[in-house]
């Protein structure tokens, strides 16, 4: 879990010669267990928001007989270069939140209903969790609603998300 993984390119893929052939085009993309293929993406980072979205996740994996991806997005926090005036520049800062939360789900009986998997990333939030989905065609991405005053000013990560999405986002309140 520890680690940073960087996704590859969407556009970056084989492509079948057209004269060796009827073959397959195949992408290249980070493989992922047929288990969780068709899942339901959830994301999580201990809050109470968070854990509501969960248990509706959990719920929503269980009636539809697919496995569950849980996110937790890690911590980056942009580094501005003064001299020079050069764009920021995005720090990985170590975030031991992951490894905490994976233990406290492999703990839960309430995960025991549903095959789950928990996936580690960094950056941004909707962006990470849109990406997720995507690999693992997802039919829906589950996330809790922003409490307070950051989601007021900043924008919430359910309204980001549910802009940008290709597929369902559920917000859970």
């Amino acid at each position: 879990m520890a680690g940073h993984e960087i996704p590859e390119p969407a556009d970056r893929r084989q492509v079948a010669d057209p004269a060796s052939g009827p073959q397959a085009v195949e992408e290249t993309r980070h493989s992922c267990d047929p288990a969780f293929r068709h899942g339901v993406v959830v994301g999580f980072d201990g809050s109470t928001s968070s854990e509501r979205a969960l248990a509706y996740a959990i719920g929503m994996a269980r009636r539809s007989g697919s496995g569950l991806i849980i996110v937790h997005v890690a911590n980056r926090l942009p580094t501005t270069v003064w001299a020079g005036c050069e764009p920021p520049v995005f720090v990985d800062v170590p975030d031991h939140r992951t490894e905490v939360l994976g233990l406290e789900l492999a703990c839960a009986d309430y995960l025991t209903e549903v095959p789950w998997v928990l996936v580690e990333r960094g950056g941004d939030i909707c962006h990470e969790l849109e990406e997720v989905g995507r690999e693992y065609s997802a039919d829906a991405i589950v996330v809790g609603s922003t409490q307070g005053i950051v989601g007021r000013i900043f924008g919430s990560v359910a309204g980001r998300l549910a802009r940008r999405a290709q597929r369902p986002v559920v917000v859970i309140p």
